[in-house]
């Protein structure tokens, strides 16, 4: 469960103070798959980071199963990150000398709670990646990176699943593919799953849909 409860970002611009993402309460459960929608530079990313932990609001509290993580030290967001929270970024962030495989046996050394080898065989199969799962970031296209890091996000078991712009890199169908595994993953393993997009066709996978216009979240679906 992820909660906000009054929370605001404010940046400073010179003299000026700019509202990033104006005063928000809102609550998103568990088996919940949930589209953030909006413009460029409407405060998006700024509300995901927040809810990632890896940007503190400048008011208010955000709240992750239970546990008030505004105010808790450097060592404790990473901590409550690595064990709560999986990242779908736009840049794929892989390790450039580790093959496809060795990406996650890296992980398996962070956390040990992770999918069983059978479960991981099984999602690589579903994303195609199979086939190259011995083969270096630099071999791979950058559609096939794109479905290896949201690979690596579902691999830790996060209770929580922070999508910016997921698909973005990637075709149709395998954009398609994508959201059902996230959807699929989402019921099943009970998590919460938020993805920030400005392709509006992923919204249809969605239980429910956010609209952010300069710094207001507003739920539209």
């Amino acid at each position: 469960m992820l909660k906000f409860k009054d929370v605001k970002k404010t940046f400073k611009d010179g003299n000026q103070s700019i509202e990033a993402v104006k005063k928000t309460s809102v609550e998103f459960d568990k088996g919940s798959c949930i589209a953030v929608i909006g413009p460029s530079g409407s405060g998006k990313s700024t509300f995901l980071t927040m809810a990632g932990a890896l940007q503190t609001p400048t008011e208010g509290e955000v709240i992750v199963n239970g546990q008030k993580i505004t105010g808790m030290n450097t060592k404790s967001l990473a901590k409550l990150r690595m064990s709560e929270i999986g990242f779908i970024l736009q840049a794929s962030n892989l390790v450039p000398f580790l093959s496809v495989q060795q990406q996650f046996k890296l992980l398996k050394k962070s956390k040990k709670d992770v999918m069983t080898d059978e479960e991981l065989d099984e999602l690589l199969n579903h994303l195609s990646l199979t086939e190259v799962k011995n083969q270096l970031p630099s071999e791979i296209s950058g559609g096939q990176k794109q479905r290896v890091a949201i690979a690596k996000a579902l691999y830790t078991n996060p209770s929580i699943i922070l999508a910016d712009e997921p698909t973005a890199s990637l075709d149709t169908e395998n954009a398609m593919k994508v959201m059902e595994i996230l959807k699929e993953q989402t019921i099943e393993r009970d998590k919460t799953c938020i993805i920030v997009t400005h392709d509006e066709r992923l919204t249809e996978y969605c239980d429910a849909v956010y609209k952010m216009t300069d710094g207001v979240l507003e739920k539209i679906k």
